[in-house]
């Protein structure tokens, strides 16, 4: 099998590309994605390569173009709506909860809704309160929707395209500070399965579990305690919901001990929801509390300096590790 070393960005590109040659009732639709190639070059080249009726730039209407995307997966075509911020989806939330997520519900089944809405979730570098939501635990909240939230290149790239053979309503969680990472990933096509977590490392001593770009700091934190000779499980859920309790209830079963890294708030999270569901079904099984590392209760600073103190960090994802062991 070859390899090949992309962007985050590139892999999403080249998920688009090979899934809209292969079914011509695929199209992508947001603000910039063609003219100007995407807000974070995610769609560069598309508008040349399959032209504006399949590339579709749009006027700033979230809640507009949202809900043209539900209709016309509802008439069987296959959406994928580019929100430049998941910020913005909330001009949209009314289309994304009342309609992409109950449809087929309301209709007894008569309509499906395979739309994929996507883009950059969470905070990037000084965006301030207003561009720094991280939103899935808020639309995780309610039934009708799966959530997806690749760590990098590789799974965004196979759950991306897994996620256009889907025929329900997907939240696909990037990340703006990820776009520009590289990674080796094959150049033959490959599926990556909706609702598997993934083992990034293999340990006894703790399980590590994190989605998205938290992901990337839990690596550090892992290689910092194998120092200590402390051997960490570190879990990559890659799908928010449905989530996959048996692999996490596997590890705790065999490392005893826990530690949730969230960048979203503390509470009502993700990291809430995966704890619960450990004592609920593996109580007896732990040697400790479960801990948890999550962006601090306030809206999100301007400032660098607060900012680097309001979301998790190394520093505080080892701190909280070194407690659960003790």
């Amino acid at each position: 099998m070859g390899k090949q070393t992309v962007e985050y960005r590139e892999a999403i590109r080249q998920a688009l590309n090979e899934e809209m040659a292969k079914d011509k009732r695929v199209f992508v639709m947001g603000e910039e994605v063609a003219e100007y190639n995407g807000a974070y070059k995610v769609t560069k080249g598309m508008l040349d390569k399959w032209g504006p009726d399949r590339v579709i730039d749009t006027p700033i209407s979230e809640l507009g173009f949202a809900g043209l995307g539900v209709g016309a997966a509802m008439t069987g075509l296959i959406p994928i709506i580019e929100f430049m911020s998941f910020n913005f989806s909330f001009v949209a939330i009314d289309q994304i909860i009342s309609n992409a997520m109950k449809m087929y519900y309301m209709s007894g089944n008569r309509f499906s809704v395979p739309i994929i809405f996507r883009g950059p979730n969470g905070s990037a570098a000084q965006v301030s309160s207003q561009h720094s939501h991280c939103v899935e635990a808020l639309y995780a909240n309610l039934p009708g929707i799966k959530i997806l939230a690749p760590s990098n290149a590789y799974d965004a790239k196979g759950l991306l395209k897994s996620a256009i053979h889907d025929n329900n309503p997907i939240l696909f969680l990037e990340n703006e500070m990820s776009y520009g990472e590289k990674m080796e990933i094959p150049t033959e096509e490959y599926f990556v399965p909706i609702g598997k977590a993934k083992i990034v490392s293999s340990g006894n001593h703790l399980t590590l579990i994190s989605h998205s770009r938290m992901v990337s700091l839990c690596q550090k934190v892992v290689e910092e305690l194998k120092k200590k000779n402390i051997s960490v499980e570190l879990i990559d859920l890659r799908t928010i919901k449905p989530l996959d309790i048996n692999l996490i209830l596997a590890s705790v079963q065999k490392t005893h001990r826990v530690v949730c890294v969230e960048e979203g708030h503390l509470f009502a999270g993700i990291a809430s929801e995966v704890a619960f569901q450990i004592q609920e079904h593996c109580f007896d099984y732990l040697d400790a509390p479960v801990k948890r590392v999550c962006q601090k209760e306030t809206p999100m600073p301007y400032s660098k300096f607060l900012e680097k103190e309001t979301i998790p960090s190394v520093e505080r994802i080892l701190s909280a590790c070194l407690e659960v062991l003790k």
